[in-house]
């Protein structure tokens, strides 16, 4: 690839967050030259609402969007409606689903992927939805009035926090996942039981099993489902699958980039061919060790990975990633974490008036490397500082609340 001076045409293919980033990184820093961004749905949105203001109405489509329309024609960012089909690699170009191709000197991939649907007989009926989009949050809308049944396989972030909308729309919400407590990997066992307590305790039926099969007796779908000690099986006028995605590599497979369960780059976004970086949901970072990081499906990653993909471009170095980040809204609560709360070590709890607000995670060596928090934001960026430097704290500090992390001054020790 030629010098990033040589770069005067760029086509990001896929306008989510990390798409959009991508652009506006480049304008940010001087890029000058032909922008586009390829993407059926035109203008790019912010997709965190769809399970939220968006769903119950609070936001309309016009609040979704990442910029003002107005900002992509005074930043020179060409909107292309359309899908990119196959990838040509020597070209350094991409074929439109309308027949058209856009060449350039660079590409970027940030396509990320489709909701996953349920693999089980009658998974593809009509009623059985995803959430991914604004046209499905429009869908399942639809549906949330007082009374009806609503279905969700699922008890991740998103099935979460549309039973929390559901519910408060009047509709009657059934989870349905095969983990007792979903979420302990992310924010740690205590906080996990509390943030699923909140479904029984605003009315929501919780079943703790796999779904079989779905089939429609003409008026409703009724959901068979699998549990410890039997079958049950459940109605429902709408079933929402919230199980993950399906990562989106069929371009970079049409062009043979090194891909393993996600899109391969380095800390750049740069992919195994130097004309093509990659950015969003669908990556996996390459550490300088060699170290394969997972993928990160967070807001926050898409930012990060998106401004990475910018910096390669125009030749710059990144900047350090920081812990991981994300955060979840359910039932008027506010969920964050930072870092790792399942790397080995040890668990200590704050509470405040006698519940548990606060987890941290602590390695074997005495390191703070994970924090999850209930509506304490202050001490989550705190703890996010500590992380990212590497501090070790005696477990005394972290369970009182008395303690402010922003100020502990010498009491910090740094491990190294």
């Amino acid at each position: 690839m030629s010098s990033a001076d040589s770069i005067r045409t760029v086509t990001v293919v896929g306008g989510g967050l990390a798409g959009f980033t991508v652009a506006r990184e480049l304008r940010s820093r001087g890029f000058d030259g032909v922008l586009r961004i390829v993407d059926p749905q035109g203008i790019p949105y912010d997709r965190p609402p769809l399970s939220k203001a968006y769903l119950d109405g609070q936001a309309n489509a016009d609040a979704l969007h990442l910029a003002p329309v107005d900002w992509f024609a005074e930043n020179a960012v060409e909107i292309v409606d359309d899908s990119a089909v196959k990838l040509f690699a020597s070209r350094r170009s991409v074929m439109l689903a309308s027949g058209g191709e856009l060449a350039s000197d660079a590409l970027v991939l940030s396509t990320g992927g489709q909701a996953r649907r349920l693999a089980i007989p009658g998974g593809d009926l009509p009623g059985v939805v995803t959430l991914r989009t604004r046209e499905d949050a429009d869908l399942i809308r639809t549906a949330l009035r007082p009374g009806c049944a609503l279905v969700i396989v699922g008890a991740g972030l998103i099935g979460a926090e549309v039973a929390a909308t559901a519910t408060k729309a009047g509709a009657r919400v059934t989870l349905i996942d095969p983990i007792p407590v979903p979420l302990v990997p992310a924010v740690g066992e205590e906080l996990a039981e509390a943030l699923h307590s909140m479904h029984a305790a605003n009315g929501v039926d919780i079943i703790v099993g796999t779904p079989t099969r779905v089939v429609s007796d003409g008026q409703s779908l009724l959901v068979d489902i699998e549990r410890q000690g039997g079958f049950s099986r459940v109605a429902a006028d709408m079933v929402l699958v919230a199980i993950g995605i399906e990562v989106d590599t069929a371009l970079a497979d049409s062009a043979e980039l090194v891909v393993d369960t996600g899109i391969e780059v380095n800390a750049s976004g740069e992919t195994s061919n130097p004309a093509i970086w990659a950015a969003g949901d669908g990556i996996r970072v390459r550490d300088a060790d060699g170290t394969l990081r997972r993928r990160s499906e967070h807001w926050e990653a898409a930012i990060i990975s998106g401004t990475a993909a910018a910096c390669g471009i125009v030749g710059e170095h990144p900047a350090e990633r920081p812990p991981a980040w994300f955060w979840s809204d359910r039932y008027g609560v506010h969920v964050e974490a930072v870092g790792s709360m399942n790397i080995p070590g040890f668990t200590v709890v704050r509470e405040y008036e006698g519940a548990v607000r606060v987890a941290f995670r602590v390695d074997t060596k005495g390191v703070l490397v994970g924090c999850a928090a209930i509506d304490e934001g202050r001490v989550l960026r705190a703890a996010k500082r500590l992380i990212a430097q590497g501090a070790r704290l005696e477990p005394d500090y972290l369970t009182d609340p008395k303690v402010d992390l922003r100020k502990i001054g010498k009491e910090l020790k740094n491990y190294s």
